[in-house]
């Protein structure tokens, strides 16, 4: 292990420095079937500029042209994109890098039908594992009787050793009953604010602990090394490359976290460029903040803002509402933070100098969220620092015009609309959904929308949220003509949500998220037109190579023309 700690960063640093050399290099990517859209000092409205021959000096953009521009740099290096679609680096503008990683390497429950069928997955699973048992994806919406699952269930499978499996959406977890023991969790044991122990009728704990209860199991579990959280780096860098991302937002991060980030980006060998965001529920916010921005000289790591978390998610009912939950009487969901925490939040992000976004699904917490904002922004200013709400999902229609008024990027996750749209037709009446995953009336107001997927809570492939956004179907393109229909976005509206919106966000507009001179030459060649591809053709698109600053960074397999 001290070897693996020794070699690894002076492996790494070498690449680095070998990568220095090519970065220089003049190339000409040709024979290509290129669009990008245009920045040109507009977010909102901006035309697509199609283009067969791009130029690339130090890594960043020179020109962009036709057929004949190659024949201007005899002596660059020629690669033939063999009539393939060209595409900007696209930005994933919420995401969990860390936690993907690991997901990747645990137990995935994804899309499992029951709870037998998880069962089963963790019994060949735990062979291999001596201690905690760690997996994600589990979704009861998707079972028959659409039931919280117990300990028992799992207990049925392991008892010596704890288990702990996240929900989909990583705002419940569900734990066998050794995890009970080991956290000494009993009938008398009480939730936290913002929190729920989910009890069976004689006033025991079921193993269902939702939000803020979930660290009275969490906080027993083993801290990941900063070792871990490297090779759990690497590992999620190299997925994301694979599906065509080149620049990922880092939605709450903690100190080691933070530290590995740093160290990593000092050596210059970060896999992708990422945009973090400080947790704001970390012990250690106080310290990160006073150590200020970060900013590398190479844009691949920005550290400029505080992830802030208002309520839960609404597959677990913990999204907060206004109005009761049409498929639960009395119950408005979970405030993980009061207004005057949210308040007290800004105020230290803003004094910082670091934007705070803010994670708020229900049409309660956007509101209170709102509230708080331009409390504050009266108060202590910070109205210009692109402060965001994350998800967005649920707004009350007369809230909606509030985040023009008071700057606020909706940061929205399109994929999370055809995942929830059976659940939330159940969850919510139709007051409720009338101003849900409104992404058109957002953008018809000036709204500037940074669009991502939410991994590991949905699938990576920005692809997948290209064809939610376009048609609100999912991939068996139900519900025909698309489910509230009147939000569908354009290809081209889709495409700058999941370019320049996010760029815009992380204040790097002027960087990255387009093909324009002077900006980073981030890049994907793709198999399939996406402008011109049938719609239900989208999703099924696979990314042939992807560049950053002008470097191939991931190769599917050889390059084949395009017929």
């Amino acid at each position: 292990m001290l070897l693996k700690k020794i070699i690894k960063p002076l492996i790494l640093a070498s690449l680095c420095a070998g990568s220095s050399y090519a970065i220089a290099q003049t190339k000409v990517i040709y024979n290509a079937n290129g669009y990008t859209p245009l920045y040109k000092g507009k977010m909102l409205k901006g035309e697509v500029q199609q283009f067969s021959t791009l130029v690339i000096k130090d890594g960043k953009v020179v020109k962009l042209g036709g057929d004949t521009l190659k024949n201007s740099y005899p002596n660059a290096k020629l690669i033939d994109a063999n009539g393939n679609t060209l595409l900007p680096g696209l930005i994933d503008a919420h995401g969990h890098v860390i936690g993907l990683g690991d997901n990747l390497s645990q137990l995935d429950v994804r899309g499992a039908k029951s709870v037998n069928e998880i069962t089963e997955k963790l019994n060949i699973f735990a062979d291999n594992k001596q201690d905690w048992i760690i997996g994600r994806g589990w979704n009861q919406e998707l079972w028959d009787n659409a039931q919280f699952p117990t300990a028992a269930d799992l207990d049925k499978v392991v008892k010596d050793r704890p288990v702990v499996l996240s929900r989909i959406d990583s705002h419940a977890i569900w734990v066998n009953s050794k995890a009970l023991e080991l956290a000494g969790i009993t009938a008398q044991t009480k939730a936290p604010d913002g929190g729920e122990i989910i009890k069976d009728e004689f006033g025991n704990p079921t193993g269902i602990f939702v939000d803020k209860a979930e660290a009275l199991i969490t906080q027993h579990m083993p801290a990941p090394s900063k070792l871990d959280i490297s090779d759990s780096l690497d590992a999620a860098g190299k997925h994301l490359l694979s599906l065509g991302i080149t620049s990922t937002h880092d939605a709450g991060i903690d100190k080691t976290t933070w530290e590995v980030y740093k160290e990593r980006s000092k050596l210059g060998n970060l896999p992708v460029r990422i945009v973090a965001m400080l947790s704001g529920a970390s012990p250690d916010l106080k310290t990160m903040l006073k150590a200020g921005r970060y900013q590398d000289a190479n844009d691949f790591m920005s550290i400029r803002s505080v992830k802030v978390y208002a309520d839960g998610a609404l597959g677990s009912r913990g999204a907060a509402l206004i109005e009761d939950y049409a498929d639960r009487a009395n119950y408005h969901g979970l405030m993980l933070e009061t207004q005057e925490k949210l308040e007290a939040l800004f105020t230290l992000s803003f004094k910082s100098g670091f934007s705070a976004n803010t994670h708020a699904i229900g049409d309660k917490a956007n509101k209170v969220v709102l509230d708080a904002y331009q409390n504050v922004f009266k108060k202590t200013g910070g109205i210009l620092l692109r402060n965001r709400i994350e998800h967005a999902q649920i707004v009350t229609p007369d809230d909606i015009p509030r985040f023009k008024a008071l700057k606020i990027i909706p940061s929205m996750q399109p994929v999370h609309a055809t995942s929830d749209m059976h659940m939330a037709e159940q969850r919510l009446t139709e007051k409720q959904l009338s101003g849900a995953y409104a992404w058109k009336t957002f953008l018809k107001q000036g709204s500037v929308i940074a669009a991502g997927s939410d991994y590991p809570v949905e699938l990576a492939n920005p692809f997948d949220g290209l064809y939610s956004a376009i048609t609100r179907m999912d991939h068996e393109q139900l519900p025909a003509n698309g489910w509230r229909a009147s939000e569908v976005l354009s290809r081209e509206d889709a495409l700058r949500a999941f370019t320049l919106g996010g760029a815009y966000a992380a204040h790097q507009e002027f960087k990255i998220g387009s093909l324009e001179k002077g900006k980073w030459a981030d890049f994907i060649l793709i198999d399939k037109d996406y402008f011109k591809v049938p719609v239900d053709e989208i999703y099924k698109t696979n990314v042939l190579q992807t560049w950053i600053a002008g470097t191939l960074r991931y190769e599917k397999d050889e390059v084949t023309s395009k017929k």
